[in-house]
C-alpha cells in the first residue's frame, strides 16, 4: 500500500517549560519571508514544517525562545475569535522591538491586513506530520523511549514517546506490549475514563510500539504519537 493511501503521521510536541510568560506584539507581513506549501495546514493536508516568524533578540530572551525556537502568535477576530498559529523563530536584530514579521500571504489569511496585534508566547505545543521515511525511522520505539530532534528537524532536542492513537482512535498504552491491537481490562486512561471510583471495563487499545507505517492499513495506521521535549537535567 502506498503512503498516499494512508493517513501521515501527526507528531504533537509539547513544551514542559513553555511558561505563562505572554507579550504583546505587532505583528508585520514581510515580503521576503516565503509561505511554502509544506507550511500551510489545510482540511486535506497536514503541516509539514513550521512556518516562520522573525524576531529580536530582546524578545526572543524575555520568552526564554532560544532554547526551542518556536513561537506561538494568538490573533483575536471577530466575537472573540481566537486563532493560535506556532512559528519557528529566526532572530534579526533589525526588527524592531515588540514586532513579529511573518510571512505577508499567511498574515492576509489569518488578519486580513499586512499588520496586525496577537499576542506571542513560548509554545506549549504544536504539531507537525513526517514523511514516510521519517515514520520508518520511528518504528520500533516505545513509549518512554527518546530519540534525537534531528530526525524531525529539531537538532539539539531531544524527544520522549508519551503516547499516540491510530486512524481510527485507538490509542497506545504502555502496559501493552507490542505495536496491535488488543482488548485489555482498564480502569483509566488511556483508552478509558472510568465514571465511578473502581470501575473497570474492557476497552481496545494498541501496543506502546511505534509500528512500521509499510504494514499498516488505512484504518489501522498510526495516526498521531504524541511526545514532549525530553530536558535531561531537569529528569
Amino acid at each position: 500500500m502506498s503512503y498516499e493511501e494512508r493517513p501521515p503521521l501527526r507528531i504533537v510536541i509539547s513544551d514542559p517549560k513553555a511558561g505563562d510568560k505572554v507579550v504583546k506584539v505587532k505583528v508585520v507581513g514581510a515580503e521576503d519571508i516565503e509561505l511554502k506549501n509544506t507550511m500551510i495546514k489545510s482540511k486535506d493536508k497536514e503541516r509539514t514544517e513550521l512556518p516562520i516568524a522573525r524576531i529580536n533578540e530582546k524578545l526572543a530572551d524575555e520568552l526564554g525562545l532560544k532554547e526551542v525556537g518556536v513561537l506561538t502568535l494568538r490573533f483575536r477576530g471577530e466575537e472573540g475569535k481566537r486563532t493560535n498559529i506556532s512559528f519557528k523563530v529566526e532572530i534579526n536584530n533589525d526588527v524592531p522591538e515588540n514586532t513579529v514579521q511573518v510571512s505577508m500571504e499567511l498574515l492576509g489569511e489569518v488578519a486580513g491586513d499586512l499588520e496586525a496585534e496577537a499576542e506571542a508566547f513560548r509554545a506549549k505545543a504544536w504539531q507537525i506530520a513526517v514523511p514516510e521515511d521519517v515514520a520508518i525511522k520511528l518504528a520500533g520505539l516505545q513509549i518512554g523511549e527518546t530519540f534525537d530532534g534531528s530526525l524531525i528537524g529539531m537538532e539539539g532536542l531531544r524527544f520522549k514517546i508519551r503516547g499516540g492513537s491510530d486512524a481510527s482512535g485507538f490509542p497506545m498504552h504502555p502496559g501493552v506490549p507490542g505495536s496491535g491491537k488488543k482488548k485489555v481490562l482498564l480502569s483509566g486512561p488511556p483508552g478509558y475514563r472510568p465514571r465511578r471510583k473502581g470501575e473497570r471495563k474492557r476497552k481496545t487499545v494498541r501496543g506502546r510500539v511505534i509500528p512500521d507505517p509499510r504494514g499498516e492499513r488505512r484504518k489501522t495506521a498510526l495516526a498521531q504519537l504524541n511526545v514532549v521535549i525530553y530536558y535531561e537535567k531537569e529528569s
